[in-house]
């Protein structure tokens, strides 16, 4: 960023980029005030980089896979009070763009201020999102060095295709990788205590025992 900048200091037409710069900004804001007054409660979109991007249908290992995932973390969010967890339908607000991640989860600090009515969320302290042929680019790009940028402590990468989990926690506003896992069992940095075995974000029956031994654990005598 500082090459760039030094760059456009240094060229004599610098005052017409900056004019140019703050007549894009400007533009751009106002398209962003106008996503999110026409917001359509059953179109998953987001607005990214000045344009709205409208979710295509999933495919069902996808979704499922999704599915999975939120229900574990969910369930084990509501069971110990730890925050709030959202899927998919939650608008979240960066700096410049607004996302809708597959889930997020936000530690007690952030969510004792969601209400009923809330409807923007803000920046999550756990994202993951599952690859789709539509989403690849954008999950491993912008929004992969937008989440490090601003706040993300902890992000996954879901490949529903190769079975496969990539962790990933922020350092200095970058991504470090903690391990690509297809088995075993992976434990979440930021959501304190929670684990779950990785087949359990593709297999039903896994998934469903996970469940019912998440429930078990944490029942009251």
């Amino acid at each position: 960023m500082e090459a760039i900048l030094e760059n456009l200091v240094r060229s004599p037409k610098f005052p017409d980029y900056v004019d140019e710069l703050v007549e894009f900004r400007r533009r751009e804001t106002e398209a962003r005030a106008r996503f999110r007054e026409t917001m359509d409660e059953d179109v998953r979109a987001e607005f990214i980089n000045g344009e709205v991007v409208t979710e295509m249908s999933s495919r069902d290992r996808h979704t499922l896979s999704v599915h999975y995932i939120s229900a574990l973390v969910m369930l084990f969010v509501r069971v110990r009070k730890s925050g709030a967890a959202r899927s998919e339908q939650a608008l979240t607000e960066f700096p410049r763009n607004d996302y809708a991640p597959d889930l997020c989860f936000w530690a007690k600090e952030k969510s004792s201020q969601f209400t009923g009515e809330t409807t923007l969320y803000p920046i999550p302290d756990f994202i993951c999102e599952v690859l789709s042929p539509s989403t690849e680019k954008r999950d491993r790009g912008v929004k992969f060095e937008d989440y490090a940028a601003h706040g993300v402590s902890e992000y996954w990468i879901v490949d529903a295709d190769k079975a496969i989990i990539e962790q990933y926690v922020a350092r200095d506003g970058k991504f470090e990788s903690v391990g690509a896992f297809s088995d075993g069992v992976i434990r979440s940095c930021v959501i304190e205590g929670f684990e779950m075995p990785v087949i359990a974000a593709f297999d039903e029956k896994l998934n469903l025992d996970t469940l019912k031994a998440l429930l078990a654990s944490n029942q009251t005598p």
